[in-house]
């Protein structure tokens, strides 16, 4: 029976099969999933901002795209993962706030987050095979670790496999 573990705001984890990685209230965030399914590992991180630049401490390096991407990558190795087999999906980084009058480019989040994370996944040369992102409505995933399978549940529209 898969363990489902439950992917805070801000956190990161990286596991062994077979487990299933959850997290809830995407809206302008991002959920990357990077695995590796020849030596069954993956792992997800809840990414709520695009960079930690202004940030002094990081804390939780699951918070930005810049720091989550790699310490993920960092724990996925740890658990034997190799890069030549590392794959990844996203969802996530919705328009979450639209206010008539303003610059939409100050709450451009999603769409920020979006590009900062596929940037940091090109970096690393982490092939991106699927994604769900944009749009207005927000999301929760679970990846199935065992099946290597992205669910993507979107408020008010239903869910869609990745």
């Amino acid at each position: 029976m898969a363990q489902t573990i439950h992917v805070g705001m801000a956190d990161l984890v990286a596991v062994k099969v077979p487990s299933l990685l959850v997290t809830l209230g995407l809206g302008s965030c991002i959920g990357v999933v990077i695995y590796d399914p020849r030596n069954k590992v993956a792992g997800m991180a809840h990414i709520m901002l695009p960079d930690s630049r202004d940030a002094g401490a990081v804390l939780k390096p699951g918070k930005f795209a810049d720091t989550a991407v790699p310490r993920l990558l960092q724990e996925l190795s740890a658990l034997g993962a190799l890069p030549s087999n590392l794959q990844a999906k996203i969802a996530g980084g919705a328009q979450m706030f639209n206010i008539p009058g303003k610059d939409s480019g100050l709450l451009a989040v999603g769409a920020r987050n979006i590009e900062a994370t596929k940037r940091w996944l090109a970096h690393f040369n982490v092939p991106l095979v699927a994604e769900d992102t944009g749009g207005n409505k927000g999301r929760s995933i679970e990846f199935n670790v065992p099946l290597w399978n992205l669910s993507v549940k979107v408020l008010g529209v239903g869910v869609k496999e990745l």
